[in-house]
């Protein structure tokens, strides 16, 4: 069965594998979905992230993170732009996830950034997510 919106896949998948417990959560892979796990790794929400091959397109094998006391780091994902409703923003309009606890995710024109590296580079682009 074909997956309208792949991001709100990867994040129901991540959502789902930290409420059962899971330590990793594999998935199709994508250039676009390995680059929003990869500034989730360098901002302390998952441990890790890999490739492996398969017969098709890939796998995103992603190793979910827990504290000390084995709850999730991750308290919430939120997909903002939606296939039926594309939510861009200018540099002066990006939004802050938890009044800036959180990381808000963006496809811009250098690339996928964080909130405050878009902030600081002064670049808009796609809302993707929010992680908090």
């Amino acid at each position: 069965m074909a997956v309208t919106d792949p991001i709100a896949d990867m994040l129901t998948r991540i959502r789902n594998g930290l409420q059962a417990g899971h330590k990793t959560v594999v998935m199709p892979a994508s250039n676009l979905k390995q680059a929003v796990l990869e500034r989730m790794v360098e901002e302390g929400y998952v441990a890790g992230v890999s490739r492996e091959k398969d017969d098709r397109q890939g796998l995103l094998v992603v190793q979910l993170k827990y504290d000390a006391d084995g709850a999730p780091v991750i308290d919430g994902l939120k997909r903002i732009s939606k296939p039926g409703r594309r939510v861009y923003v200018p540099s002066g309009g990006i939004p802050k996830a938890r009044s800036g606890y959180g990381t808000v995710i963006l496809s811009t024109s250098r690339g996928v950034c964080t909130d405050r590296k878009a902030r600081q580079l002064g670049v808009g682009g796609e809302v993707l997510c929010a992680v908090w």
